[in-house]
């Protein structure tokens, strides 16, 4: 058996900033502090997190009046904000920066009467998050159909996309939304983030030499389905799991080639795992293949330092 460890993989900038930002809370402020919604969207990281005294919330009726409550890589609405103003929680913002931006870009749209087209998937935190911005402006599509039902009239017209999306299927979006709105504007630069489409680039070119295709990534991880999906257009055997408790050996032949890769939120020690458990029953030869470096780096939130401030000051 060959494996080829794709990079890059596993995690990215932003979610690398949103986990040091809620270990570096609990250090300062000691447990519990409270998340709303998964930190970054892995079975791992957040059983590691409540493990060591944080609360995973939904609903901020959860959160007792005064505490620290932290906000997720994925970001909230205005809404969210203002409730946890009121109920006097002390706050902290690890939303990565590139859906701040997708945020932003939506403000602005809305604030100059446009109709913003948000092409994202319907219930995705960061979707709730985008669309919490203006809700009255933004209309959300998930798929070309979904375009061919718009009617819209309006000559201010903009789309902008959930920054983990696959590269084509928005691609795909985008180019119905032109042919049928030839009007429309979009950001600047392309929402959809650097890890999204350097991971979806790797398993572009490498699921091509593999027989079989493991991505690292829990279920409800919006990058890791999608680097499954476009895996799966190259071999049938792609399997999107958590970690190596989730591996049935009965997938593969002895002379396989595996290609391994992890999403955006996955921990590089599970991806260890599995490749160790492959060496150990299958005799596994590694190869790792880089088709791209990353040196993207997220300073940490402002809040997070204040506090680190505050401490060092006492």
């Amino acid at each position: 058996m060959k494996i080829i460890l794709a990079s890059p993989r596993g995690f990215c900038a932003g979610v690398n900033m949103a986990i040091e930002t809620l270990e570096l809370a609990i250090q300062i402020v000691g447990t519990p502090v409270y998340v709303y919604h998964e930190i970054v969207h892995n079975k791992y990281v957040v059983e590691r997190f409540r493990a060591r005294g944080a609360v995973f919330v939904e609903d901020l009726t959860e959160v007792p009046p005064g505490e620290t409550l932290l906000y997720s890589a994925h970001g909230v609405s205005p809404e969210i904000r203002r409730v946890a103003a009121e109920r006097g929680l002390r706050t902290i913002d690890a939303t990565c920066p590139l859906v701040i931006k997708v945020h932003l870009e939506a403000i602005r749209y809305a604030k100059e009467a446009y109709t913003i087209v948000l092409i994202g998937h319907e219930g995705h935190d960061e979707v709730i998050g985008t669309m919490g911005e203006a809700p009255e402006a933004i209309i959300l599509v998930e798929s070309p159909e979904d375009v061919d039902k718009l009617e819209l009239q309006t000559e201010k017209l903009a789309y902008l996309t959930q920054t983990t999306l696959s590269v084509d299927d928005a691609s795909r979006i985008i180019r119905r939304l032109v042919e049928r709105f030839p009007h429309i504007v979009g950001p600047p630069k392309a929402d959809i983030c650097y890890a999204t489409q350097n991971r979806q680039e790797a398993v572009r070119i490498l699921a091509q030499e593999a027989n079989v295709v493991l991505v690292l990534g829990s279920q409800n991880s919006s990058n890791s389905q999608r680097l499954a999906e476009l895996a799966g257009e190259s071999t049938m055997r792609t399997y999107l799991i958590d970690g190596p408790e989730d591996i049935d050996l009965g997938w593969f032949a002895a002379d396989d080639t595996v290609l391994v890769t992890a999403g955006a939120s996955a921990p590089e020690t599970v991806v260890e795992r599995c490749v160790d458990l492959l060496v150990e029953k299958f005799g596994a030869q590694i190869e790792s293949r880089s088709i791209r470096e990353e040196e993207v780096y997220f300073p940490l939130p402002k809040d997070v330092r204040a506090l680190q401030a505050t401490v060092a000051k006492n």
